[in-house]
């Protein structure tokens, strides 16, 4: 059986959590007391997970579908456990979405929808192929030039002098209410409550009793991260181009403007949201694959990569026909 270690598993617990986070901007809808919001969100979120690891504690060695079998029998328990591999196809599907709005109408316009999935679809295939080993072994690698990056990034923007500290004021002068409408459901559902599909692979992780902090840590640090972005994207754009861009996070990376030398670097931006969004697609499909292989008794889950690299595909490209539907179903209609 594969294993992972708990390094591992921070590393993937963190880029699954960034997902598509680090170009749209998170709690946007608050404001400029987004960040209030955010850490807010992460608090709470912080609590779920405790909850979730207590669970596994509690279920030890079983991923999550065997949790409702064990405890509601095969008669309930089997109809509700697979309610999560499709909540999880679902949501790489929508994932995938992300990728096609924002390549597409960005650096790749006019450039046939099918062709840029269908080769990223590839090399999520050819990783899953690889195993879970494989896509952990990865994350090491790239999760350390993403932080990277990131740290350059706040400094160029610092150095851009396109910082206005006033922007963040007054905090919360229009009340609590709208930050906690961003609180709830998006801001605790996305990436904090997602991250129950890793309950589908807890149980391969090497020393279990480090679970619990291994995965807290990895959510504060993401938690502080997003809080840090928001608060940039505030602090350069103001409250309404930070709560009315569909790209807040993104368009920070084309502010950066240093001796007409270094400038426009969207690229950056590209290079975040494609190597976070692979990660947390790859996951979702393997915590997908894993379950549906579960409740069907298969012994090589590699038969079901590819239907389920098909399924996903077609979500990807079906799922929305604008930037602006794909974000209200995101937001207003399945909120997760």
């Amino acid at each position: 059986m594969e294993r992972i270690s708990p390094k591992q598993l921070f590393m993937l617990t963190m880029l699954f959590q960034i997902g598509s986070t680090v170009i749209f901007g998170f709690a946007s809808n608050a404001g400029r007391d987004a960040w209030i919001a955010t850490l807010i969100s992460t608090g709470i979120g912080i609590f779920i997970i405790f909850i979730y690891t207590l669970l596994m504690q509690l279920l030890p060695g079983l991923t999550l579908v065997e949790w409702f079998q064990t405890q509601f029998g095969q008669w309930l328990g089997t109809p509700i456990a697979w309610l999560f591999p499709i909540l999880f196809l679902y949501n790489a599907g929508r994932t995938l979405g992300d990728v096609k709005d924002l390549l597409i109408t960005t650096i790749l316009p006019g450039t046939p929808e099918w062709i840029v999935l269908g080769l990223f679809m590839i090399a999520i295939t050819y990783v899953l192929l690889s195993g879970i080993e494989v896509i952990a072994r990865l994350a090491e690698m790239i999760l350390p030039v993403i932080l990277l990056l990131f740290f350059i990034e706040i400094i160029l923007i610092f150095g851009s002098h396109t910082i206005h500290f006033e922007r963040l004021q007054p905090i919360l002068g229009e009340g609590w209410g709208r930050v906690w409408k961003a609180v709830w459901p998006l801001g605790i559902l996305q990436s904090f409550g997602e991250t129950i599909a890793f309950a589908m692979i807890w149980p391969l992780t090497k020393q279990p009793e480090r679970i619990r902090k291994t995965t807290i840590l990895a959510t504060i640090l993401f938690g502080m991260s997003i809080t840090i972005f928001d608060v940039l994207a505030i602090l350069t754009f103001g409250e309404g181009t930070f709560s009315s861009s569909s790209y807040p996070l993104f368009r920070l990376a084309k502010v950066i403007s240093i001796a007409d030398f270094l400038e426009n670097l969207d690229a950056l931006g590209i290079l975040y949201f494609v190597s976070t969004a692979f990660f947390k697609t790859t996951l979702q499909m393997y915590t997908a694959i894993r379950g549906i292989q579960q409740l069907m008794y298969i012994h090589n889950s590699h038969l079901l990569i590819y239907p389920t690299a098909v399924i996903v595909l077609y979500l990807g490209l079906t799922i929305s026909k604008s930037t602006a539907e794909h974000v209200f179903s995101a937001m207003k209609i399945f909120p997760c």
